[in-house]
């Protein structure tokens, strides 16, 4: 496996689903940056169920430990390591279809990988739950971006096939924090939450777009070839689990545009070069522009249904149907906007270190 991501600023995700916790070790930090287990819990209960209709009945509290490379409330220089334990886990229902790879997930990929040995409670080491050490660690990335004044917003543009309307940034800002979708259309969120509801009852599940946003991002991050800003951040998003398409700016909508119609033309604003749209999201040649570094990806369906499901029993090679009787949620695209934010700080943090924009020591 390959469980680290970043050159300079190198995350390290450890843990499983259903094992005793799931953490992260972050390798490369500058010293003296001001950081509290606050200040990553806050993001991590972002990513937690919200009680909604969408979320799954498994409540874990997510509270962080730091264990190490903290001191005094500021970063050592040495590698963070930061663990969060599970404790509401219900692994009988995975003994009983240990053998029957539910669709849809790794079940069947990863038993053949690791010949039968890999943890397969809860989908081990490929579930949802180990994007808990992305936030952690995008919590810090965070921190460390803060610096050179880059934020980052990410929000739920489609659940299904109900799509939010484009809003400005201001409204993205003040809406999404109003409904458990972190949508920012009010319209569409209520929508997305009515069909999220009747899916529900029929134990089937939801798929969705979400849309990131990083400002203020310093002109020219991205080391080409083949560390490209938006080549690094796609090979980050495809890392969180059901992500399944990645795009920047208007994305696949520019195969059918004209070139005059693509080209984000310069001018001039406040004594600065800018662009007059952003069809490019943020990236040229694979380096920042200086505009908003825009991307959406799309979330697939949450595999586990309730649903009777055609699979093959990998014990007896035997056909077979699986119903999956575990927890989860309805629609995972809610949980993930944070994680969505997180990957996209890791890498940006990890450039702007490649760069030599932020300093090794945080006075």
């Amino acid at each position: 496996m390959d469980n680290s991501l970043g050159k300079l600023f190198t995350m390290t995700s450890f843990g499983e689903s259903h094992g005793r916790c799931v953490g992260a070790v972050i390798d490369g930090c500058p010293a003296g940056l001001a950081i509290t287990e606050a200040d990553i819990q806050k993001e991590l209960d972002r990513r937690r169920p919200g009680g909604g209709v969408a979320a799954t009945e498994r409540s874990e509290a997510d509270r962080v430990e730091i264990i190490s490379g903290v001191f005094n409330d500021r970063t050592t220089g040495a590698p963070i390591c930061m663990v969060v334990w599970n404790e509401d886990v219900v692994s009988t229902d995975y003994e009983k279809i240990r053998f029957l790879p539910r669709p849809g997930q790794a079940d069947y990929t990863a038993f053949m990988k690791y010949g039968g040995f890999n943890d397969y409670r809860g989908g081990g080491r490929f579930s949802g739950r180990i994007t808990a050490t992305m936030v952690m660690a995008g919590a810090i990335a965070r921190k460390l971006l803060a610096i050179l004044g880059v934020e980052i917003v990410a929000h739920t543009v489609a659940i299904g096939g109900v799509t939010a309307e484009a809003k400005s940034l201001d409204e993205i800002r003040k809406n999404r924090v109003k409904n458990p979708l972190w949508c920012a259309d009010p319209k569409a969120s209520r929508e997305m939450l009515g069909l999220i509801e009747a899916v529900k009852k029929e134990g089937d599940s939801l798929g969705g777009v979400i849309e990131g946003v990083a400002l203020n991002v310093p002109v020219g991050l991205g080391e080409p070839l083949f560390a490209t800003l938006d080549g690094e951040l796609a090979r980050a998003m495809l890392a969180i689990p059901a992500v399944k398409g990645v795009e920047f700016g208007s994305g696949f909508a520019t195969a059918s545009k004209k070139g005059s119609e693509n080209n984000d033309p310069f001018t001039l604003k406040d004594g600065r070069i800018a662009t007059a749209s952003n069809n490019a999201g943020g990236i040229l040649g694979g380096l920042s522009n200086g505009m908003p570094v825009v991307l959406r990806v799309a979330v697939k369906p949450t595999p586990s249904i309730s649903k009777s499901q055609p699979t093959v029993n990998i014990k007896d090679m035997a056909p077979a149907t699986v119903t999956v009787k575990g927890r989860h949620d309805v629609c995972i695209v809610p949980r993930a906007v944070v994680v969505v934010e997180s990957m996209m700080a890791l890498t940006l943090c990890d450039l702007a270190l490649r760069a030599g924009l932020i300093p090794r020591i945080i006075a």
